[in-house]
């Protein structure tokens, strides 16, 4: 089974120069927030049954011969299209140093790189859910979430609980990111998870809050479905 390894740069005006470095980039842009971090659980972590309600499936990925292996299996939402992030792209090695440094930036984002990418737009949604995995480590969920949000630009107001999910226990995060071209914050939404493999974040973004709650379905059936890959 291949298994990607970590962090992202965001940014409007960088989108167009990393077309093509990974399957499928564009992110939004951030800028700074404010910081507040609680270990409770938030208005937005809410647990399945308290969410929104799940979206319908339209298949899965991580198991072997899917569109991403990974180390956990998870069930998308109808018309979202996964792909996976290839090694060349992980790497960052074109040729072109600026596109190099950026697709570095991109790719990684604290203990994790990013190995799969699943597309709202054909479901009618701008955004993605991403994927990221690491190396096998002493460091549990909680951690790993919490390295994950700090190294993203322009983070803040991260609140924090735990979930279980087919034996897996995790953490959960709803966090702003602020947005200095469009000038306003954003919700975003991510979890962890470790196994033996090594951890596995799942982050949602979203072109902008709006797109975001629409797209929160598809976060809550993967969380529901989420289990290690067999």
């Amino acid at each position: 089974m291949r298994f990607g390894v970590g962090n992202g740069l965001r940014g409007l005006a960088v989108v167009a120069v990393l077309t093509g470095l990974t399957t499928g980039c564009g992110e939004e842009g951030k800028g700074s927030a404010g910081s507040e971090v609680s270990a409770g659980a938030s208005a937005a972590a809410k647990s399945p049954a308290a969410g929104p309600a799940a979206a319908a499936s339209g298949g899965s990925v991580g198991a072997d011969g899917s569109a991403c292996e990974l180390p956990v299996t998870f069930d998308t939402a109808k018309a979202w299209k996964a792909k996976a992030v290839a090694a060349a792209d992980q790497k960052g090695d074109t040729g072109n140093a600026l596109a190099d440094e950026l697709a570095d930036a991109l790719l990684h984002q604290g203990p994790v790189t990013m190995a799969c990418e699943i597309d709202a737009k054909p479901a009618g949604n701008i955004g993605y859910m991403r994927v990221w995995t690491g190396k096998p480590g002493g460091a549990d969920a909680r951690t790993v979430l919490e390295q994950f949000v700090a190294a993203e630009p322009g983070s803040g107001k991260a609140r924090y609980s735990a979930f279980k999910a087919s034996g897996l226990t995790g953490a959960e995060v709803d966090f702003l990111t602020y947005n200095k071209i469009m000038e306003e914050s954003k919700k975003e939404r991510a979890l962890a998870v470790t196994t033996p493999d090594g951890p596995v974040v799942l982050h949602l973004g979203g072109l902008d809050t709006g797109e975001h709650e629409a797209m929160l379905p598809a976060f809550e059936l993967a969380k529901r479905t989420l289990k290690k890959t067999a």
